[in-house]
């Protein structure tokens, strides 16, 4: 199955240098998160592949519960950690709910921290339910994984800016999907089992037996009559807080295209046989790339990404095993405040003749956003391909003040580097 469920010492050492959580509550009902999951191969008798799970892959799990659908799982986790049996498990209602998306990547504001979660053609991954107590490391997460495509769904808080994605109300979709509640690992297989089915359903006769002699055979009663009390409606006043303008929030653009040089030439340095690399894909957290297989073997490549100085954050097979998808987080970057300096007209048309004077070719946007608040924001949006590679353009464009890097993309064949962001204006 996917190659990330397999744990190397350093993403343990990550793991818990990270502070998480088991826990969130919505809507007044507890769900447990942070589960370690696995694909099920038994549907219908999943405890042996649990067991052995608790065993070797998380030792010492004593809680389990399964997600059914196309792509049936379990998730395990250790009870001493805060796990409570018949908990119900957060990450199977909401794969279940948006089972019409194979692929989603969401992460949801919730009471004790930001719940991040990561499905992949119907599997949850191995780390993709994650409670993050720190909103970085939410933010951080979620952008590392951005860099990969075909996203069938992305789910962000409106206030991280990030475009293309949406915020549904988290408690309708775990209202939506199906239920499944923590369960015991051990003693329910073999006789146990029959035993415990016998005296449920003795239970359930005795209580069947008693229903029908009290609420069907007894005599009627004359229930008193209560006049209803008509609660108090009190207006609450909302509290306002404070817009960031956008240009408050921005990733220094100069780091972003510094790191993103570093990671494409780590990326490419990757070689092995049979195995071909395409187009890389810079975000403002992370590069990705997918290999294409042409004769080589998994072996073969899962070898060449083994060295531990490229710190790839992912490397996801394919269910055929015909590509693997590669990712590289980037280092903490820090936001600067960057705000405009020059009005539409003034500003495209500096642009304008910067890249003619080069003999190259910009694509350039007006547009006007307004904000959950009202307040309008106006920004270009820019678009070029060169040869140059993003050191050199990050001393031509930082010069724009209001400037935000977006996505950079360079084709491993053409050679070319492909830039896209905005800067905002007056």
């Amino acid at each position: 199955m996917l190659e990330d469920a397999n744990l190397t010492e350093e993403d343990i050492e990550k793991s818990s240098e990270e502070s998480v959580g088991t826990e969130i509550v919505v809507d007044g009902v507890e769900y447990a998160t942070n589960l370690f999951w696995q694909p099920l191969q038994n549907k219908d008798d999943p405890y042996m592949e649990v067991e052995e799970a608790s065993q070797g892959i998380l030792e010492g799990a004593d809680l389990f519960c399964v997600k059914p659908g196309k792509a049936p799982q379990f998730g395990i986790c250790v009870s001493t950690e805060g796990y409570k049996k018949g908990q119900e498990a957060a990450a199977v209602p909401l794969a279940t709910a948006l089972s019409d998306k194979s692929s989603f990547i969401a992460v949801f504001k919730v009471n004790s921290g930001w719940w991040y979660t990561c499905i992949r053609n119907d599997i949850i991954l191995s780390d993709g339910d994650m409670l993050f107590l720190n909103e970085d490391d939410a933010k951080n997460q979620f952008e590392s994984m951005l860099a990969v495509p075909d996203w069938g769904r992305k789910i962000a808080p409106p206030e991280w800016g990030i475009e293309d994605t949406d915020y549904p109300d988290l408690g309708r979709l775990l209202q939506r999907g199906a239920r499944a509640k923590l369960q015991k690992i051990k003693g329910l297989r073999g006789p146990k089992l029959y035993i415990i089915l016998a005296c449920s359903a003795l239970v359930g006769f005795w209580l069947l037996f008693t229903i029908i002699t009290e609420v069907f055979l007894a005599p009627p009663k004359v229930r008193p009559v209560v006049a209803p009390i008509i609660p108090k409606k009190i207006q609450k006043v909302p509290e306002v807080i404070p817009e960031s303008k956008p240009w408050e929030l921005i990733k220094d653009p100069a780091e972003v295209m510094a790191q993103c040089e570093v990671a494409v030439a780590k990326l490419v340095s990757i070689i092995s046989p049979g195995w071909k690399i395409g187009d890389i894909s810079c975000s403002t957290g992370s590069a990705a790339t997918v290999f294409s297989r042409d004769f080589g073997r998994i072996s073969w490549m899962r070898q060449a990404v083994s060295n531990p100085t490229l710190k790839l954050n992912g490397k996801i097979f394919s269910d055929k095993g015909d590509s693997m998808i590669a990712s590289m987080p980037f280092a903490q970057i820090k936001q600067v405040t960057s705000p405009p300096t020059r009005n539409d007209t003034a500003l495209k048309n500096k642009i304008n003749e910067l890249f003619q004077s080069l003999g190259l070719t910009i694509e350039l946007r007006s547009v006007t956003k307004t904000s959950p608040q009202k307040n309008i924001y106006r920004h270009v949006e820019f678009k070029f391909k060169s040869g140059y590679k993003p050191h050199v353009w990050s001393e031509l464009l930082t010069k724009f003040s209001g400037l935000q890097i977006n996505s950079i993309k360079y084709n491993t064949k053409s050679k070319d580097w492909e830039y896209e962001g905005v800067i905002y204006v007056l």
